[in-house]
């Protein structure tokens, strides 16, 4: 199974209060899941690192052969792809628990920029994440319910 992941944070100041966005989908199209919440105060960067970690949480629980992630964050994406070095301390630490988990995982992963626009789902999450102040949480669909049942 092929996942298609959206992930978003957004920082309403940069540090500022803060909320994710991800949306999860099959290939086809068809919707998985979608996850947001409130993040409490942190930097734009690191709710986007955020964001990418309840992503591969969430998709640990399906039998997801090949994860590809879809950001609107140039930064993380070029971090992760080792274009750009993590200098900031705090996204360090992230940044080796985002490896670790990977380098465990049963999945092959890629992560590409895309245009905000083609990321408009996961941003509007990520927002009204901020303004509910809702904790995280993962609303998962009936097509991701059936798989899981199979894993």
């Amino acid at each position: 199974m092929m996942v298609l992941a959206y992930t978003d944070g957004a920082s309403r100041g940069n540090p500022g209060e803060s909320g994710i966005g991800v949306v999860l989908k099959e290939r086809d199209g068809d919707d998985l899941a979608t996850i947001n919440g409130y993040t409490g105060i942190m930097t734009n960067n690191q709710a986007e690192y955020r964001a990418l970690l309840e992503c591969l949480k969430a998709v640990a629980k399906l039998p997801c052969r090949h994860l590809m992630v879809n950001s609107d964050s140039e930064l993380m994406v070029r971090q992760l792809n080792g274009q750009y070095k993590v200098r900031d301390a705090q996204l360090k630490t992230v940044m080796e628990k985002v490896r670790s988990i990977l380098r465990r995982a049963p999945f092959e992963f890629e992560i590409r920029h895309v245009l905000r626009e083609e990321n408009a789902e996961a941003d509007a999450l990520a927002n009204q994440s901020i303004d509910l102040k809702r904790s995280v949480h993962v609303v998962w669909h009936e097509s991701a319910r059936r798989q899981m049942s199979v894993k």
